[in-house]
């Protein structure tokens, strides 16, 4: 079978949903834009990659779309947006990306396009929630309407971003045994990229709840079927899972000033230890250098006990100080 499409361009996979089936119908990649364009009674979703250069031109061609949605799908914004312009709910959503063989914890973006008879999703890298998604509609046809695609696709997102919490919070809690252990400030490198996804992953669904409620206060009229019960579904799944997110934010914060105040006890005892040294020091060195000004009628400059006796003075000085410090409190 051929992998490339001709007529298709960055396509990486779509699927048309009839009423009534148990389950959706891939469309070959090798398949001509016509098979796009004509759904039938049903809809279809495609999902395209921005790594080919002519995918704009292509989704161009596929619908007649607003500027605004073409703009949206062709982006590169790594911002989270939601908009509704003539009837079609479009913005970016945030995701994880994922390489051949592994999941990744950094961030990647899927932006959409949703009507009452298509979807169309695009990213740079791969993701993935989307391929979680993909992987449930193969299995059974669980969306009737395009807009229960969407719901699916951010669930998956929240799923994905439980797990991850888990992660990070298996990793603080280490980290937590670490910093209150023997050497605690060791542990601030393994924490600054935590705290940089968690702090990270809480602006961004700030801003997805944000614009959830904004298009949610929509008119039904203007937006896909459905999608005002959507949207607020999907703003209590993501609340729930923001509120876990600051709190671990909110840990990781507590963390590193627990390690930052370790960092500065202990630098505040090695001035602590250096300040003995000194006092101790000090009077031994003007004896030194008092016995050493080379002037005339230095005492001790003769005889053979002079450095007897000027080593005595050193001494002396030296249990001075200690006698001065242990008085004013400081030993």
């Amino acid at each position: 079978m051929n992998l490339l499409s001709r007529d298709i361009p960055g396509l990486v996979w779509a699927y048309r949903f009839t009423p009534g089936e148990t389950r959706c119908s891939r469309i070959a990649i090798d398949s001509s834009v016509e098979n796009l364009r004509q759904t039938g009674e049903g809809w279809i979703w495609v999902h395209l990659a921005l790594s080919d250069a002519r995918t704009p031109a292509l989704i161009e061609k596929i619908f007649d779309l607003p500027l605004d949605v073409i703009s949206t799908l062709t982006s590169h914004d790594t911002q989270a947006t939601i908009a509704v312009t003539d009837d079609i709910v479009h913005g970016t959503l945030v995701d994880f990306e994922r390489t051949f063989d592994a999941e990744t914890k950094t961030i990647g973006w899927l932006h959409f396009a949703v009507s009452d008879r298509f979807v169309i999703t695009t990213r740079l890298h791969p993701l993935r929630s989307i391929d979680r998604v993909k992987s449930a509609v193969e299995q059974a046809n669980r969306c009737a309407r395009p807009i229960d695609l969407f719901e699916m696709m951010v669930v998956e997102f929240q799923r994905t971003l439980i797990s991850l919490v888990l992660e990070l919070t298996e990793e603080l809690n280490v980290i937590e045994d670490d910093v209150y252990g023997e050497a605690g400030h060791n542990s601030q490198p393994r924490l600054a990229p935590l705290r940089r996804t968690a702090v990270r992953l809480h602006r961004h669904l700030r801003t997805l709840l944000a614009l959830l409620r904004r298009v949610g206060t929509s008119e039904e009229d203007e937006v896909p079927p459905g999608f005002l019960d959507a949207a607020e579904r999907l703003s209590d799944r993501l609340e729930t899972v923001d509120r876990d997110v600051f709190a671990l934010q909110e840990r990781a914060r507590l963390l590193h000033e627990e390690i930052d105040s370790k960092l500065s006890s202990e630098t505040n005892r090695h001035l602590y230890i250096l300040s003995l040294m000194t006092a101790f020091l000090l009077p031994p060195t003007l004896v030194t250098g008092f016995f050493g000004m080379n002037t005339g009628g230095l005492p001790l400059a003769e005889g053979i006990h002079g450095t007897l006796v000027a080593g005595m003075f050193i001494l002396m000085s030296m249990g001075l100080a200690w006698t001065i410090l242990k008085r004013i409190g400081i030993l």
